[in-house]
């Protein structure tokens, strides 16, 4: 399954202030017509753009968030 549109919910705050706050999400719409939540992010951390999940499948999608990720521990 590929996906064919992405979504990054919303922050109800610019940065989250706690441990416990709600993070964005991706939101991904495969080609089958199914949706789900891919995984939520530190916003602080790694920047998604919705359109880079488009045409990847679940795992490329996970393993885009694990480069990004990696990267940002490097810097």
């Amino acid at each position: 399954m590929k996906i064919l549109s992405a979504t990054i919910t919303p922050m109800p705050r610019p940065m989250p202030v706690g441990m416990f706050d709600p993070m964005p999400e991706v939101v991904a719409t495969f080609d089958n017509g199914s949706t789900r939540t891919l995984f939520s992010f530190y916003p602080d951390e790694v920047s998604f753009q919705a359109s880079e999940f488009t045409g990847l499948s679940e795992e490329e999608a996970h393993d885009l968030h694990q480069r990004k990720d990696k990267a940002y521990l490097r810097s």
